[in-house]
């Protein structure tokens, strides 16, 4: 039966395959026929239709992406960088104009186009108005719209003023209920990833870590609303505490938005002002179009000589390479020795590479293969520098071979740390013998042969040993971060234990030398290497373009037949446990931190 599912699902990726090479050649040609630098006209606007989120950068699978529409496209930040600073030189281009409505996306990643967008009104003196539609603005979208110039909403849209809440979902009694019991082995009594196994709430000592989290979150967004409204801390805090505002009526009333515009209303604004302006009418260039516009025809002069720096992404999970490539792979990013290996292996033997920036997004993973890849970092950081930039997480295993680093910067928005360790295993004797009457037997060769199966609970001295195993590789990451930070067994212990911080936080713990953006991280990176003109090379690279149809005809495969169940998400992380090699150490934050 196995056979013939391999069989027929091989077949079906084929034809896919087949499929998407068509796809492909059509799209190839359609593009070779359009222009190559478009033409801008005098007095355009830049006009960007923000998706529903905003990503680090584009997908590591863009064949997945040619048949969404251009301008549902997630927005990237490194392409947005790149456009608001060609805008910004380009004469041809009077302001930027956002559409933008709600927002799911860190709030490193919006604080970072937040930065980007007041650095292009300073440099350019040109506007930005942001205006939304029938969706409105959540905290996050408004958050962006109070580094505008304008901004606009339809009179009867949401409008969202209520607060930040994390949540989390525990299993402990749903275990009960099934018969499954986990053992829990953990170092630190902040590393919570093992609470939703045991406990139906949060410890007291998450709820600290989570409340100092979330409470960063409100006193940039409460700083950033209160700079452009002139109101104070408490008079915002009142207005959230009161009666929730829910729509843009009432947020215009509260002096949070500056009109109540129609999208065909806000248009005519700008195009008066473009008029006011000397221009007879108005161009808008859409975000995609202006992609294809080179730096050179922005007005920004290419960087002399051939020096670059290498921008080496580490995203995802860190975990064991699962070597042969499965029939059906896992289409999410993950963060492996090998790869990570290969990747620094290129920037070495580059001879144009003279300094290698690692931008970690990872809330960690199995501890082995973080000390690999810290090893690999430590080897590379004694060639070139090597500067550490931490995206909206770099925690647990994240912040492990970020230590390797010559210097470690991070957001202020960042989640970091959770210095600790756990391991779990699964009990499952009620679940097999009373709930499905199941029964093994076994024969075996020594007394602690069966010392990890599922079908009985560990021995006492399995668990001392694998409590031992645990506190070995806690004791190894204490001492990576005392070599690292200069800090002493003591000063880490007092950072240590698991708590999860925030970047700023973690600045003034110590745990970080320099609190910034990407941009800065590249800057540190050049100043170490000696260099001042330099381009970036990103990896990894591109995949082929083999590469490109097969993952996607196989991820097609993989959605026709095994569809996700999104009410089964909040179960991932039992099945991570039992899926995985329960022997393993695992450094990793207690889930992926959504602050809503």
């Amino acid at each position: 039966m196995s056979f013939f599912k391999t069989f027929f699902a091989s077949l079906l990726a084929i034809f896919v395959s087949v499929f998407f090479l068509f796809l492909l050649g059509v799209i190839l040609f359609v593009s070779s026929q359009k222009e190559t630098e478009p033409y801008i006209g005098d007095g355009s606007v830049l006009e960007i239709n923000m998706g529903s989120t905003l990503i680090e950068r584009p997908s590591p699978d863009p064949l997945s992406m040619l048949m969404q529409d251009p301008d549902r496209v997630p927005i990237t930040l490194r392409e947005l960088e790149s456009n608001l600073e060609k805008a910004a030189a380009d004469q041809r281009i009077e302001g930027v104009w956002i559409k933008v409505n709600n927002l799911a996306a860190p709030w490193a990643h919006l604080a970072a186009m937040r930065n980007e967008m007041l650095k292009f009104r300073e440099t350019s003196g040109k506007f930005i108005y942001v205006s939304t539609e029938d969706i409105g603005f959540n905290e996050q979208s408004f958050f962006i719209a109070t580094a505008a110039d304008s901004v606009f909403s339809p009179p009867e849209t949401f409008f969202e003023f209520d607060g930040f809440f994390i949540q989390a979902v525990f299993f402990k009694e749903f275990l009960d209920k099934i018969g499954v019991e986990a053992e829990i082995f953990r170092a630190g009594d902040y590393k919570s990833a093992v609470e939703p196994f045991y406990r139906s709430s949060f410890s007291e000592e998450n709820e600290l870590q989570l409340q100092a989290i979330i409470d960063n979150v409100a006193d940039i967004f409460l700083d950033a609303v209160g700079r452009r409204t002139g109101k104070s801390r408490a008079e915002l805090d009142a207005l959230m505490n009161e009666e929730p505002v829910l729509t843009s009526r009432g947020a215009f009333e509260a002096g949070l938005i500056d009109k109540l515009l129609y999208p065909s209303e806000v248009k005519k604004q700008i195009e008066t002002r473009i008029k006011e302006q000397g221009h007879r009418e108005l161009r808008t260039v859409s975000y995609n179009r202006y992609n294809r516009v080179s730096r050179s025809a922005a007005g920004i002069p290419k960087a002399a000589g051939n020096d670059k720096i290498a921008l080496i992404y580490a995203s995802g999970n860190i975990m064991p390479d699962p070597g042969a490539p499965s029939v059906f792979p896992d289409s999410r990013e993950m963060i492996t020795a090998r790869g990570m290996a290969d990747h620094l292996k290129a920037a070495r033997e580059d001879d144009q590479v003279k300094a290698i920036v690692l931008r970690i997004n990872s809330p960690g993973g199995a501890g082995s293969t973080s000390d690999l890849i810290w090893h690999e970092i430590r080897q590379t950081a004694m060639e070139k520098p090597v500067i550490a930039s931490m995206g909206s997480v770099a925690a647990s295993g994240g912040y492990y071979i970020g230590m390797a680093a010559d210097t470690i910067v991070a957001s202020g928005q960042s989640i970091t740390g959770s210095i600790g360790v756990f391991g779990v295993a699964m009990n499952m004797q009620e679940l097999f013998n009373e709930k499905l009457g199941l029964y093994f037997d076994e024969v075996t060769t020594h007394e602690q042969s069966l010392w990890l199966t599922p079908d009985k609970p560990m021995t006492e001295v399995a668990r001392t040993t694998f409590q031992s195993y645990v506190d070995e590789f806690y004791n190894v990451f204490l001492q990576r971060v005392s070599e690292s930070r200069n800090m002493t067994i003591e000063e880490v212990h007092e950072v240590a234990g698991g708590r999860v911080w925030a970047g700023t936080d973690a600045y003034e713990a110590g745990l970080v030398d320099v609190l910034g953006e990407l941009n800065e991280a590249l800057a540190i990176a050049a100043e170490a290497a000696g260099i001042e003109a330099y381009t970036v090379e990103s990896y990894p690279k591109p995949k082929s373009l083999l590469e490109l149809l097969s993952g996607s005809a196989q991820k097609q495969v993989k959605i026709l037949l095994n569809p996700g169940i999104k009410e089964l998400e909040h179960l991932d992380p039992i099945f991570h446990i039992l899926k995985n090699d329960s022997r393993t150490v695992i450094a990793r934050i207690p889930f992926d931190y959504q602050i809503h």
